[in-house]
């Protein structure tokens, strides 16, 4: 399952949501950056995009630090690529994204093995999957692929049903928006939606960050509660420079 926590900040002087993104956008430039009504953040995780017959997502599971030193931050990607417990990790995570997508494709192609997506303070284990219909009318329209793949294994758990039940039971937060999906569908059924990631629940004078980490078998609590603080300095750096 995927727990998660939130912190609560304040700023004297106020937040401007708008000028938090463009600082998103311009550090995580590869990101898909919102802000919506007040929830803020730059998400590196694409649920699902539709563009007619074509359908795209990308799986992230498995996280590690960036390091300035060349070496160091090289052997970390190293050492997340051969790590058992977030291979372990991601691999649940892309069969809950295959398993969602497959029976409404006629063509589903997936990523042999994942890959390290690069962000400025963090790496990822990443995984595409590439799905197509005979025609546009043969895929389900955004927000059905949406309503099949949310909340994906990446964000709650596998399976699903008994991972939210764990979640109501453990996780002591009401997480909002965070984690949910967000994103733009046009009239033709096509869009692009991604998981509210990175992200915060901005007001005037405060903002509440949102960060999780997801646990199996022999994930060990410190190393979850860093990767937590990683996610989480996403947002606090956007917020520092305000």
């Amino acid at each position: 399952m995927v727990l998660a926590r939130d912190v609560r900040v304040w700023a004297d002087d106020g937040l401007d949501p708008r000028a938090l993104a463009r600082r998103l956008a311009a550090r995580f430039p590869t990101c898909h950056t919102f802000a919506v009504e007040g929830l803020v953040g730059a998400s590196p995780e694409l649920l699902v995009a539709r563009d007619g017959a074509a359908v795209r997502s990308r799986v992230l599971a498995g996280t590690v630090g960036r390091d300035p030193d060349p070496a160091t931050d090289a052997a970390g990607g190293e050492w997340l690529r051969t790590s058992a417990k977030d291979r372990r990790e991601h691999d649940h995570a892309v069969e809950s994204a295959r398993a969602a997508l497959a029976p409404v494709c006629d063509e589903l192609a997936v990523d042999d093995q994942p890959w390290l997506l690069d962000l400025a303070n963090v790496r990822h284990l990443a995984t595409d999957l590439r799905g197509a219909g005979a025609t546009a009318g043969a895929l389900p329209d955004t927000l059905a692929l949406v309503d099949r793949l949310h909340p994906t294994a990446a964000v709650c758990g596998t399976p699903a049903t008994a991972a939210l039940s764990a979640l109501r039971e453990l996780e002591s937060l009401d997480r909002a928006r965070y984690a949910g999906p967000v994103g733009w569908v046009d009239g033709r059924g096509d869009g692009e939606v991604a998981v509210a990631l990175r992200c915060a629940e901005v007001d005037a004078r405060s903002a509440r960050l949102f960060a999780g980490a997801g646990i199996v078998g022999d994930s060990r609590p410190e190393a979850e509660l860093e990767e937590t603080r990683l996610k989480l300095e996403a947002m606090r750096t956007a917020l520092r420079s305000a």
